[in-house]
């Protein structure tokens, strides 16, 4: 399985995980089968609200999962529909998060518990 998770730098492990999804300046992407992480940048993380394309930054990735504090609906929509799980972050750093998500912690996110103008969950 590959998770991506927005963060705020390509620190690895000890990157903390950016507060919504489309403004990350990075994607770290961590591979459950071969342990290892990847860092994508996000050249559209400075977008007007509700313009973001973090989708293309991702594209060739084959990401399986995405973990983040917040996500507005149309991105949960949009990554749903091509095969991807969203789950609410909690936690600061990508260990953290990952660590939740192996025990089976994490709160999936739907269209329905999804952001509204920045009104999100915080870890």
């Amino acid at each position: 399985m590959r998770i991506c998770i927005p963060t705020e730098t390509d620190d690895g492990n000890d990157a903390h995980v950016h507060a919504h999804f489309g403004s990350a300046p990075v994607f770290t992407i961590y591979d459950t089968h071969s342990n290892v992480l990847e860092h994508v940048n996000n050249s559209d993380h400075q977008h007007i609200h509700g313009m973001c394309q973090p989708l293309t930054a991702l594209e060739g990735r084959c990401v399986d999962a995405v973990i983040c504090t917040g996500m507005g609906a149309r991105a949960v929509q949009r990554l749903n529909d091509g095969g991807v799980k969203t789950y609410r972050a909690w936690g600061k750093t990508v260990q953290e998060v990952l660590k939740r998500h192996q025990e089976g912690a994490l709160e999936e996110i739907t269209v329905r518990n999804a952001c509204m103008e920045h009104n999100c969950h915080k870890a």
